[in-house]
């Protein structure tokens, strides 16, 4: 079986869990955003992704999210006043929950099924920002066909940020409470971790769902992939804070760990 046909296997894997836990999210936030939404300029961003998108000179800019889950991170993108805006994601049951919030808000961002690895060439050397946000990484086999795709879809000189859960959390159990946090795993394992047990973030609630499949990278993993599908790494920040909703209780501890981190790359080639 060669590489290729592999990856394909596991994206088309997730592709089936993500659409059992779509209607099991918007059981719990949905409506919540749909209301959101309907106000003229709602952003769902934090403060750090503002910043940061305001750093990178958003106004005006082509974006495209990567795994952009419901797309309420792209639609809030668009809010900022980014040019054209569009959000991929393997999910069908996603994006067409994307597409109501963009309806509810009256927004005018694309929002596009598609494995990120098949990106369609119509859609390269079209974006001066890449956006990868939380829980995008867990899920992508191959970072060096990723990045790669990253500098297909940028135009030369542009940006790719990622605001992601930092892999250090990896290594200890999802929706675990007990203090302090108990080692389950290495932070070097490799290969694929296949699970029929999804967490719903926002209940804190396990559920069955067909088999999937998550990737650990460490962060060496993920500087080299950047570095060398020819990025060059402008910012880097780790922070105390948890963007999972599954490592909330982490914050609290008296010894701090990561997690979750920025970093922001130019395309040089």
């Amino acid at each position: 079986m060669s590489e290729q046909i592999r990856i394909s296997e596991y994206t088309q894997a997730n592709k089936l869990a993500m659409n059992v836990a779509a209607p099991l999210h918007r059981e719990c936030r949905y409506e919540y955003l749909l209301a959101c939404f309907k106000n003229e300029g709602y952003s769902y961003l934090t403060d750090i992704e503002t910043d940061i998108f305001n750093q990178l000179g958003v106004r005006g800019k082509s974006v495209a999210q990567l795994a952009c889950n419901n797309g309420r991170e792209i639609l809030s993108i668009k809010n900022l006043g980014a040019g054209r805006c569009v959000g991929f994601d393997i999910s069908d049951a996603f994006i067409a929950q994307g597409v109501a919030l963009a309806a509810a808000g009256n927004i005018d961002c694309e929002l596009v099924v598609s494995d990120v690895y098949g990106i369609p060439e119509s859609y390269y050397s079209q974006f001066d920002i890449v956006f990868v946000s939380v829980g995008a990484l867990i899920l992508m086999p191959d970072l060096d066909r990723l990045f790669k795709m990253v500098g297909n879809i940028l135009v030369h000189d542009g940006a790719v940020f990622i605001y992601e859960r930092h892999p250090i959390l990896d290594m200890f159990h999802w929706g675990e409470t007990g203090d302090p946090p108990r080692i389950s795993a290495s932070y070097f394992q490799s290969g694929p971790c296949a699970t029929t047990t999804g967490y719903n973030y926002w209940n804190k609630q396990p559920y069955e769902c067909p088999t999937m499949y998550r990737f650990h990278h460490t962060l060496s993993d993920i500087f080299s992939a950047c570095l060398g599908s020819g990025f060059s790494i402008t910012a880097f920040k780790e922070y105390a804070h948890d963007i999972s909703e599954v490592f909330k209780h982490f914050e609290q501890n008296a010894l701090k760990l990561p997690l979750c981190y920025s970093l922001i790359a130019r395309a040089t080639g």
